[in-house]
């Protein structure tokens, strides 16, 4: 097919038209005058939906106080460790507990940072412009992850509680963090690149690297603290009884308070791309934190197997981490997300449809946020609403509990992390056996939550 060549101008004649065509179109200055004044979101708000979205739910799991990141993009932490405390929070009676983000957080930029390094020094021989290289220096690192990744930090560095190792100021305020450790991984990227095309052997480019990762060590001893390797925890339960753990490490922490067997938790996304058929397995190019740590693996899956897998998780008492599109049709301060809240079609008589696959080729709509389903409303079995456990503090939603509607799942939750025991045999065993199609590195899939 012969490329289409495109030259018109737009010409007065033209504007002239579209400005008649709006003078005579019925109710026009109403809503210019609405839309100028309260702007678009206010101007297009349904009240029907607020009605609708009532936070009351046939199966919940109670789970507390909710977390807060505050100003940073750590939201996958935020709700994987929420997914762990609730249950460690009844089992102990800690009400109000919280495990360290700040320790995972630590890690996580120094284990992407060797990531960084090596992906660096492995496409050294490809030019600048690259679109690949190009990819690496866009973000070196930053805060966002995938729930993968924050299972390959736990297996190697296990997890302490919060009061171990608290927030800083950078951890919950990580702009000025990542704009300097950023800075400082593109400048040793023209050094390691300079290396390794001078022809330097393996032994002086490692020496080299591992330099540079002992002043990122540095840097985030300075601003995050020192992770702990050993430490006692005391404290009182619910009950009021005194308990106290002397030289506990990290891993041993990790086993005796939360006791998962990762390797049983697993991402399934939903991507209805033509790219990517159903019931297979993909991983993405660059994506992940610890090298030679856990490998980032989806299964696919259609929507609603991934809503009969969170119910069905639900309905066992364990809360569902997931990844979603959170600024889509969502209302922040009342907590709700659902398709129908906004009518901006309506508003501006405009077809802004688009069917999910669409949205994810035209890069209109990928997976920005991580939180986590502790609840669901079935109505003749089927769901119709679900409760949402949010880290943005209790000053937003009901006490930073978010209600999303069953339409907003099915077109911007892309990912749900489910006990293999859940999964049909035929999906645990195409999971646990196929070998996953390599996706490029922009791929919508590769997304990190932040």
């Amino acid at each position: 097919m012969e490329d289409l060549q495109m030259t018109k101008e737009i010409t007065n004649a033209t504007i002239k038209s579209f400005s008649e065509k709006l003078s005579n179109k019925p109710g026009a200055d109403v809503v210019k005058r609405t839309i100028m004044k309260n702007g678009i979101l206010a101007s297009s708000q349904n009240m029907d939906s607020q009605i609708a979205m009532d936070q009351t739910f046939s199966v919940e799991i109670d789970t507390g106080d909710v977390a807060n990141q505050k100003q940073s993009g750590r939201c996958w932490m935020f709700a994987a460790l929420n997914t762990m405390r609730h249950p460690l929070q009844a089992n102990f009676k800690l009400k109000g507990f919280e495990l360290s983000q700040n320790y995972i957080n630590f890690w996580d930029k120094f284990e992407k940072s060797n990531w960084f390094y090596e992906n660096i020094i492995n496409t050294a021989a490809l030019p600048l412009g690259d679109r690949k290289v190009d990819f690496l220096l866009t973000t070196p690192q930053q805060d966002g992850g995938q729930w993968d990744m924050l299972v390959a930090l736990i297996q190697k560095y296990g997890l302490v509680p919060k009061s171990v190792m608290p927030e800083t100021y950078s951890s919950s305020k990580s702009n000025e963090l990542n704009s300097q450790l950023n800075l400082k991984l593109r400048k040793d990227a023209i050094t390691l690149r300079k290396l390794v095309n001078d022809g330097n052997d393996e032994t002086v480019v490692e020496a080299k690297k591992d330099e540079l990762l002992e002043e990122v060590y540095r840097m985030l001893v300075f601003t995050l603290g020192t992770p702990p390797t050993k430490f006692d925890f005391e404290y009182r339960d619910d009950d009021k009884e005194y308990h106290r753990y002397a030289d506990l490490t990290p891993q041993s922490f990790f086993q005796k308070f939360v006791g998962w067997n990762l390797d049983d938790y697993v991402s399934i996304i939903n991507s209805p791309q033509s790219d990517k058929p159903f019931n297979h397995t993909y991983t993405v190019e660059f994506l992940g934190n610890v090298v030679n740590g856990r490998q980032v693996k989806h299964l696919n899956l259609e929507v609603e197997e991934l809503k009969r897998l969170a119910v069905t998780q639900l309905q066992a008492g364990e809360t569902v981490w997931f990844g979603s599109d959170v600024g889509q049709s969502s209302e922040r301060q009342l907590g709700i997300m659902d398709t129908e809240y906004y009518k901006k079609d309506e508003l501006f008589d405009v077809d802004f449809s688009m069917t999910k696959a669409e949205r994810l080729d035209y890069a209109e709509s990928l997976m920005t946020h991580a939180m986590v389903i502790t609840g669901v409303d079935l109505v003749n079995g089927k769901p119709t609403k679900w409760k949402v456990e949010n880290s943005w503090g209790d000053k937003v939603g009901k006490k930073g509990y978010f209600v999303m509607s069953d339409e907003w799942f099915s077109q911007f939750v892309y990912q749900v992390v489910i006990n293999k025991q859940f999964l049909a045999d035929a999906e645990k065993t195409t999971y646990e056996t196929e070998e996953p199609k390599v996706l490029a590195p922009w791929d919508p899939m590769g997304a990190l939550a932040l």
